[in-house]
């Protein structure tokens, strides 16, 4: 059986891989078929599915291209944090056997992707899609449950990845 401390490694790899395959499948999605999540992005920033009596639609985009733009930077974002994620687990997985320092030192993709993730949904479909754009008043365009389990996730894994490394024993 592997030491404890090659398993802790391998699992901080598995889960950084996790995630950036679930970012890269999020890219995919999103470009392969942009308009189903484009209709998305589209309902949250109209805000035409929050309550109608909400003093806040002021705060409404309904200009096509501006729409368009904030769909591309968050799939260009996504892809960022697929690239960041997959690389770093790659690097971690190149760097199992390492020493400690070694190893640690291995993680700047990793945590880099996941700080990108974290700004996407955590930032982005939170705190502007969920409170700016009040997407929790909708019953019909709300990712907030969504955005949340994948936000745990990442940071889960950011605190695996941050937990101190040992030495590798045989």
């Amino acid at each position: 059986m592997y030491s404890t401390a090659l398993l802790l490694r391998i699992a901080k790899t598995a889960s950084v891989f996790a995630i950036g395959i679930m970012a890269l499948i999020i890219v995919i999605g999103n470009t392969t078929d942009y308009y189903t999540n484009y209709n998305f992005v589209e309902h949250v920033l109209k805000m035409d599915t929050i309550f109608p009596d909400s003093n806040i639609q002021y705060r409404d985009i309904n200009n096509p291209i501006l729409i368009h733009a904030g769909y591309i930077l968050l799939i260009i974002l996504e892809a960022v944090m697929a690239f960041c994620c997959l690389k770093g687990s790659w690097v971690l997985f190149k760097n199992l056997k390492s020493d400690a320092t070694t190893f640690h030192a291995a993680k700047k993709w990793s945590i880099a992707g996941l700080i990108v993730g974290i700004l996407i949904w955590f930032f982005g479909f939170e705190v502007i899609g969920g409170e700016w754009f009040a997407m929790w008043q909708s019953t019909v365009w709300n990712g907030l449950s969504s955005a949340e389990r994948i936000v745990t996730f990442i940071v889960l894994t950011l605190i695996l990845l941050h937990l101190k490394d040992e030495e590798l024993t045989n």
